[in-house]
């Protein structure tokens, strides 16, 4: 269940007024939100692309540095060279399907299959879903392997 004190936090962290989630997926270490499940749809019925949403904001910025460095493209090499890594990229994009077969889309939106949209959405998807090992790479390689508590001392 989704307190109000969740969503003053999810607040706090994002910097606007989030979509309401369906429950708190992960917590740190302080008690709060790491990743959210959203339901399909926001409140006005337009589509949500991707059930889970990565809110801590120490995460985020790890991860945006990856992307920055051209994370997205690398891991999409890394998917067409490494049939073990593709396997367990296609496997993930149809868990993801399967969460939301009214939309079709796989983590981050996408629906081509093997494209890579935002290293955000595998990271929060790897934090929901612990058996996906790019989600974990991708952790460890923004440096937030244990994850990290950038919230505690706030209010």
């Amino acid at each position: 269940m989704i307190e109000p004190r969740d969503l003053e936090r999810l607040e706090h962290q994002l910097g606007r007024v989030p979509y309401p989630p369906l429950r708190i997926v992960r917590r740190c270490s302080a008690g709060w939100p790491v990743v959210v499940e959203q339901p399909p749809v926001t409140p006005d019925g337009t589509p949500f692309p991707t059930a889970f949403w990565l809110c801590c904001p120490g995460l985020v910025r790890a991860v945006s540095s990856l992307e920055a460095a051209g994370g997205v493209r690398v891991l999409e090499e890394r998917i067409a060279t490494d049939p073990l890594l593709a396997a367990g990229f296609d496997q993930a994009m149809a868990r993801h399907r399967a969460l939301r077969p009214e939309a079709g889309l796989g983590i981050g939106g996408v629906r081509a299959d093997r494209r890579v949209k935002c290293l955000h959405a595998h990271v929060a998807f790897g934090i929901a879903v612990p058996s996906y090992a790019i989600g974990s790479e991708l952790l460890q390689a923004a440096g937030a392997v244990p994850v990290p508590c950038c919230m505690a001392g706030e209010a």
